[in-house]
């Protein structure tokens, strides 16, 4: 095989065959080309509340992750903004589900307690909520479920 030049690549000429391993060898080097950062600043811990206290109830889908009773989610959010993690995303998990998603509206819904909990204790931490119904709704769908007439259907 005989290339033109050392960014020349036989099979794809999209892809170069010549690859600068020099700005690999020491990672100040890596730390100055890397087109990717990540720090803790940029990070989201999501926390999943539901009623109760001291409740910290594993999911066994999701290796260490719980599910947490206010009290609890507030330590762990509290240690985590500590440690430089500046916000957190809540799911709630209510004790009762209806075909009307009453739970996550509600002024004393399991997340709007927690939300107003978190934000009297730890006022700088950014707190998202999960707006999806399906946690809330008796047949688990993410949005309100109507029977409708079927010839008005589109």
């Amino acid at each position: 095989m005989n290339l033109q030049s050392p960014h020349e690549c036989a099979s794809d000429r999209s892809i170069p065959a010549y690859r600068p391993r020099r700005l690999r060898q020491s990672r100040a080097l890596r730390r100055l080309v890397a087109e990717t950062r990540l720090s803790v600043e940029q990070l989201v811990l999501p926390l999943f509340v539901r009623p109760g206290r001291k409740l910290r109830r594993a999911i066994e889908a999701m290796p260490g992750v719980f599910q947490l009773s206010p009290d609890e989610l507030l330590r762990e959010a509290s240690r985590v903004y500590e440690l430089g993690v500046p916000a957190v995303l809540l799911f709630g998990i209510p004790d009762r589900k209806d075909e009307k998603a009453s739970g996550a509206c509600a002024r004393n819904g399991i997340v709007q307690q927690t939300v107003r909990l978190l934000k009297k204790e730890v006022p700088d931490l950014l707190v998202i909520t999960d707006v999806c119904l399906c946690e809330y709704m008796s047949h688990g769908h993410c949005g309100i479920v109507q029977r409708t007439d079927p010839s008005r259907a589109f």
